[in-house]
């Protein structure tokens, strides 16, 4: 029986590989992952930022397992694994601080996680802690625990917002009172921020 086990998993582990199933990348507590969300608001997202990456999240371990900490329909730690699945066509980009965190700065994560984990998504992009955002989250956590500000804050009027998507997507969760003096965070702002690297792509 044990070797019919063996054997089933060798087979689901060749059908993945030609189904193009990439592996994890190796991670470790502190990274930064980004992805081309397949929600509704994605394209919405890239075409105001001017980016590829419409989400993101942090990985932080539990015993012994990846995970990405993420603000999605709440903010949640979801294993690694399925995180880059939802991704469009499975890319990814996995940053990392070019200073190594210490043991002693990974465990101020987990703690100021607590404040966060349960809360939900903000579809609205406050910059408020009752409901959070993708890019919000980690911004936030990285700065609260750390002191470390990942990427330039922005107001809501500084993007490209005259695209017809753009716009209709605006006129869906706001109508006609946009708040353009709403200080945002963008994945892409995150993304190019001088204190982290770039340490795998798929």
């Amino acid at each position: 029986m044990r070797s019919a086990v063996v054997r089933f998993g060798a087979l689901l582990g060749f059908v993945s590989a030609a189904c193009g199933a990439a592996p994890a990348p190796s991670v470790v507590d502190g990274d930064l992952l980004f992805q081309t969300s397949r929600s509704a608001q994605s394209a919405a997202i890239q075409k105001a930022t001017g980016s590829r990456y419409s989400h993101m999240g942090v990985v932080l371990t539990r015993n012994g397992r990846a995970f990405v900490f993420e603000a999605e329909r709440t903010v949640r730690y979801t294993p690694l694994e399925t995180w880059l699945a939802r991704g469009e066509r499975g890319h990814y980009v996995l940053k990392r601080p070019r200073t190594p965190l210490t043991a002693a700065q990974v465990d101020r994560l987990r703690e100021e996680a607590k404040a966060f984990e349960g809360k939900p998504y903000d579809a609205a992009f406050e910059w408020s802690d009752r409901r959070l955002y993708c890019s919000e989250l980690v911004w936030k956590l990285y700065d609260r625990a750390l002191g470390v500000r990942l990427g330039e804050r922005a107001k809501l009027g500084d993007f490209a917002l005259d695209d017809p998507l753009v716009r209709a997507k605006l006129r869906e969760r706001y109508g006609k009172n946009i708040p353009l003096d709403e200080t945002v965070i963008s994945p892409q702002a995150m993304f190019a921020s001088p204190l982290l690297e770039t340490v795998a792509e798929q």
